[in-house]
């Protein structure tokens, strides 16, 4: 899965892996991606995964602010 592989050299708690790793889920129900070997996944991964790094700990929001800003720049 996408979000493993760019989880590995970061430094988050198993908790916080939890909540990442369910963001990264609802995100992808979100953008209707259901093949995991889509490269959008790991773009949706990436983008997750920088949400968190700012410190924010809820899944939901940390869902809809990565989708947010994917959907902005596809938009630009």
């Amino acid at each position: 899965m996408a979000i493993y592989r760019v989880l590995q050299n970061r430094a988050f708690s198993p908790e916080e892996v939890d909540l990442i790793v369910n963001a990264f889920e609802q995100a992808l129900a979100m953008l209707a991606l259901k093949s995991r070997d889509d490269p959008a996944t790991e773009l949706v991964a990436k983008k997750i995964i920088k949400v968190a790094e700012t410190g924010e700990r809820d899944s939901a929001r940390i869902c809809c602010q990565a989708v947010a800003e994917l959907v902005s720049s596809r938009a630009a």
